[in-house]
């Protein structure tokens, strides 16, 4: 490999290349020379910007979470727009059907990077708690905006269509699921908690 190569953004090409390496081979194919080679990088470019590789991966999976807040603002502000189960159906489609599965499983397979992300995030699997987080948010401003009924229980409502959504896009190597097949656990888990119109 090229040590002399400068990269420009060496984070976010180094960031890159291991969600190619996650999605392409899996969590356990995910090393740093495999990230270091599909960035076309000499090895020690990892390890001038990052401690170590656990440092690297949590950096990642920090950076991957700190990406949905794009998406949770977008998905408020579509309360009070189309039906709730469509504007879920998007939001859930979209989360799963990017890296964040990998991500989760890469999460799931390493204890040490756990611990790092740990010290940021004491509790729930990171990625899959911001998700459900940002899912409570909009049924909660449905539910302000009179589309969800005044007693439901967003904080139970939102983990339990993040884990049935990812359950649908978890197999890695399958196609992913249809839209309408998202959109029928949506209704069935939010079945008497919108109005029929929302």
């Amino acid at each position: 490999m090229p040590t002399g190569v400068a990269l420009r953004d060496a984070r976010e090409q180094l960031f890159g290349a291991a969600e190619r390496v996650l999605l392409r081979d899996g969590p356990s194919a995910l090393t740093s020379r495999a990230v270091t080679t599909e960035a076309g990088c000499a090895k020690g470019v990892l390890h001038r910007h990052f401690a170590d590789f656990d440092a690297f991966l949590a950096e990642l999976v920090l950076d991957r979470i700190a990406r949905l807040d794009h998406q949770a603002a977008a998905l408020r502000e579509s309360a009070g727009t189309g039906t709730v189960a469509d504007n879920l159906t998007r939001a859930l489609t979209e989360l799963f059907g990017s890296v964040a599965v990998a991500v989760v499983g890469l999460v799931i397979s390493r204890d040490d990077l756990r611990a790092r992300l740990r010290e940021a995030r004491p509790t729930g699997i990171p990625l899959l708690t911001e998700a459900a987080a940002m899912v409570a948010g909009y049924l909660a401003a449905e539910r302000d905006l009179g589309r969800v009924v005044a007693d439901a229980d967003v904080d139970t409502l939102a983990p339990t269509l993040i884990g049935a959504a990812h359950l649908l896009f978890a197999d890695r190597k399958g196609t992913p699921p249809e839209a309408d097949a998202v959109r029928k656990v949506v209704i069935t888990v939010i079945a008497g908690q919108h109005r029929a119109t929302a």
